[in-house]
């Protein structure tokens, strides 16, 4: 396979045509964070080759996301999945991913966007003023801006895409109190409370419950990034403080650690319902330590992004609308066909001898 041109690297790396040609051919006194700018700009360039074809016009679209490398890394894959769909344009991306919920962090992408010019900008960042102050430079220098899996609302984006948060929150609740006994605390994990989608979930579910289950009471863990390593330590102390706690809800992720603190103090949740079908979430429910997954097709959502940015270039005909999708309620016995993996049971534990 040959390698991709100059220019196309340089588009996709945000670098002048000159660094690219000197970490191409090997010049001395490139920084290795530039190096490996210009690596992933070429792997992502090979890796989108074999599902469109990188000739005539075409757009260049941003994914800037601040998430756990599990679940950042399963949207980049569904958004290049989808790029052949996108027709009459042919569509490129850039991805910029970061574990850390640092709104200045999200603003500095942003910034650099506006500066060096994008078609559109697909955005999954904290509700902060921070983040809707530079997506308004970013919109000020004529780049669309479409919010994903969580809003920023007060911002000048088109539109926002993604699984109706509220929706989703409410819907766990009903699963927990129709499983679970009328009696006990209630677990939920929030990754940080700016991501208003994970917020909207965790209220709702606290404001359905109450009407479903008013004996039970909900317990918070918040500020983990999603974190295995900060959530282990949270939860432990939950578990400490709260005996009685025999559920749990996670909008936000970090499920491996919150199973790791209840088996540290041997017991399991009896209900455990989810967020998202990541690699780790679906070993977790084959292995029937997550009870359900609350599932939205990462593809179909950002799809509609796609298809929201390409009508605000009045590429595609229509306004670009607000219109949540909906979560669908994944247990081991009705895995998305096609979706998933395929099944591997001596590496998932679960192999009986």
């Amino acid at each position: 396979m040959t390698r991709p041109r100059v220019n196309d690297i340089a588009r996709q790396s945000g670098l002048s045509r000159a660094t690219v040609d000197r970490v191409l051919h090997g010049r001395p006194g490139v920084r290795a964070e530039t190096v490996a700018q210009v690596e992933r700009a070429v792997a992502e360039l090979e890796r989108q080759r074999q599902q469109v074809q990188l000739s005539g016009t075409s757009l260049m679209l941003d994914l800037v996301m601040q998430a756990p490398d599990r679940f950042a890394g399963a949207c980049r894959k569904a958004l290049e999945s989808e790029l052949p769909s996108l027709r009459p344009a042919t569509v490129r991306v850039r991805s910029h991913l970061g574990e850390q919920t640092e709104p200045n962090a999200a603003a500095d992408v942003l910034d650099l966007l506006a500066e060096r010019g994008s078609d559109g900008v697909i955005l999954k960042a904290p509700d902060d003023p921070v983040v809707v102050e530079a997506v308004g430079r970013v919109v000020t220098a004529g780049i669309p801006v479409v919010t994903f899996v969580t809003d920023v609302p007060g911002c000048r984006r088109v539109a926002y895409a993604g699984v109706d948060n509220r929706g989703a929150g409410a819907t766990a609740a009903y699963l927990v109190a129709g499983w679970a006994a009328a009696v006990g605390d209630v677990l939920v994990t929030v990754s940080n409370a700016a991501f208003r989608g994970e917020e909207d979930r965790a209220a709702a579910f606290a404001d359905t419950l109450q009407t479903l289950a008013p004996t039970r009471t909900v317990v918070a863990v918040g500020d983990t990034d999603g974190l295995d390593a900060t959530m282990v330590d949270l939860v432990r102390s939950a578990l400490r403080a709260h005996p009685s706690m025999d559920s749990v809800y996670s909008p936000g992720g970090g499920n491996r650690a919150t199973l790791e603190a209840f088996e540290e103090l041997h017991r399991l949740p009896a209900v455990f319902v989810a967020h998202d079908l990541d690699a780790d979430n679906i070993a977790l429910m084959r292995q029937r330590r997550v009870t359900a997954v609350l599932h939205h097709d990462l593809r179909a959502d950002l799809r509609r992004a796609c298809r929201l940015l390409l009508q605000a270039r009045d590429v595609l005909p229509g306004g670009p609308l607000t219109v949540p999708s909906q979560v669908q309620v994944v247990t081991p016995y009705n895995e998305p066909a096609g979706l998933l993996p395929d099944r591997d049971d001596d590496l998932l534990g679960t192999r009986q001898s």
